[in-house]
């Protein structure tokens, strides 16, 4: 499968999963909806060693590289879903997931500024579209 597939299906997978959150957020404190959410990542994380991770293949990731994974890990699995969870509690699906999906706007910046990533038109073109769709959302 290309990059392009694995990009939709991945897609598909976020879209499909906030419905899910929305309808378990119904009579749940966001914090309560978070400890269950994680029991779900720890499945996978039990799913994965059993499949898929050898001893070998973790012992040869550098300190430095574990460092940043896990902090990586707490930082889109716990903290920013801490956030999201707040959000979706409050309002629209239809609202919050767009926002909170502009992620790719941001990761575009930091790429650029902290990891020398180029600058072309196109994607600055399609930065420009996802400001214009925030704007357009919130102020709809």
């Amino acid at each position: 499968m290309t990059w392009f597939g694995w990009a939709l299906l991945t897609a598909f997978v976020w879209g499909v999963v906030p419905i899910f959150e929305k309808i378990g957020l119904k009579n749940v404190e966001p914090f309560a909806a978070l400890f269950y959410r994680c029991l779900g990542v720890l499945l996978g994380v039990l799913v994965l060693l059993s499949f898929r991770v050898t001893s070998q293949q973790l012992k040869a990731v550098s300190f430095r590289s574990i460092m940043f994974l896990v902090s990586a890990g707490f930082l889109a699995s716990f903290v920013a879903q801490v956030f999201f969870y707040q959000g979706l509690k409050i309002a629209d699906v239809s609202k919050i997931v767009p926002i909170a999906g502009s992620f790719p706007l941001f990761a575009f910046v930091f790429g650029v500024c902290f990891l020398g990533e180029t600058l072309t038109i196109a994607k600055v073109i399609g930065a420009l579209m996802i400001v214009g769709g925030i704007w357009v959302i919130k102020a709809g």
